[in-house]
């Protein structure tokens, strides 16, 4: 294989990370990884910004309370779609505030309100419990609009990384035991979709490119998932009836192919899928869109592939209630 395109701000920010001192991730202790995870944010994304209203929710869960953050360009509106975010970080480390500025982005570019979800973590809470959080979260958020100050008429499911994951547990979760309001579109980045076999990207890109083999190897024994459990790896399952979904990968990931696998088997169910590919960027990217400026056209592209999407899925409810 010849050497993969690198853009040159990512070149850059690889060679940053790799003059930084200290200890990496998979060397530290889980709550020294997720401090110093959260403490990165201000050097490499970008600042919130300004919205309508930002304001912290509890939502209750079978294991506690779910902390959660609805994120709205406007201070309040009509019933309407609704995002869901889950944040990535391998099920160890990432909440909230790591990915505040991009669901802020989102509630702006999409015009929806955002709920981020702060899922139980590994290895305090090892799996399901990520995935038992996000599903009540979803669940609760479209069953109780006036707890929400929200109306949701539909769901669209979004996530990086293991968040991407999440969406898809979710949203099978939702196609098997529908909630209140219906899951419209999925929206995974970069996700991990099945940890049960190996796939070329992992070998091509495990060092080097930010996410490396060794932390992979510390957020899969933190997590303990059963990797051919449908819930750890929802490529194993049956993909008919999913929603409409638009998937986002990054090509020097080494997680890249299992996202590309993932669009594959949607379309191959009958699912409609929009697959886009930040060629020359890393996992990770969109909460590094300061220190790699390109990102923000990646993160662009996605949401403008977004909206039709979404779109459509409410102009056919809306005809539907019509008829």
């Amino acid at each position: 294989m010849t050497d993969p395109f690198v853009r040159p701000d990512v070149r850059g920010f690889l060679d940053m990370v790799a003059a930084m001192p200290g200890p990496r991730t998979h060397e530290m202790e889980p709550a020294q990884a997720r401090a110093q995870y959260v403490a990165m944010k201000g050097l490499v994304d970008l600042p919130e910004g300004d919205l309508g209203e930002v304001r912290d929710i509890t939502i209750p869960g079978a294991a506690g309370d779910i902390p959660a953050r609805l994120f709205d360009a406007r201070a309040s509106r009509e019933p309407g779609p609704l995002v869901v975010f889950y944040h990535g970080g391998g099920f160890v480390i990432g909440n909230i505030d790591s990915h505040a500025s991009f669901c802020a982005e989102v509630a702006r570019t999409l015009d929806l309100p955002v709920v981020s979800i702060d899922y139980r973590l590994a290895p305090e809470a090892k799996f399901p419990a990520a995935p038992d959080d996000c599903e009540a979260a979803a669940r609760w958020i479209a069953g109780n609009p006036k707890e929400l100050g929200r109306t949701a008429t539909g769901l669209v499911l979004m996530g990086d990384s293991a968040g991407g994951n999440l969406v898809i547990v979710t949203a099978m979760a939702l196609r098997d035991a529908p909630a209140a309001v219906p899951v419209i579109a999925q929206a995974p980045i970069y996700p991990a979709t099945d940890t049960s076999k190996p796939y070329a990207s992992y070998e091509l890109f495990k060092a080097g490119y930010l996410l490396t083999h060794e932390s992979m190897v510390w957020f899969d024994e933190g997590y303990g998932a059963d990797k051919d459990h449908h819930r750890a790896s929802p490529l194993l399952a049956d993909l008919a009836g999913m929603p409409p979904a638009v998937v986002m990968t990054a090509s020097l990931d080494p997680i890249r192919d299992q996202g590309r696998a993932y669009a594959a088997a949607l379309a191959l169910a009958g699912v409609a899928v929009v697959f886009r590919e930040a060629v020359g960027n890393i996992h990770g990217f969109i909460t590094i869109r300061k220190a790699i400026p390109s990102s923000a056209g990646d993160v662009a592209g996605f949401l403008a592939a977004l909206k039709p999407v979404i779109v459509e899925a409410e102009a056919q409810r809306v005809m539907g209630q019509a008829a």
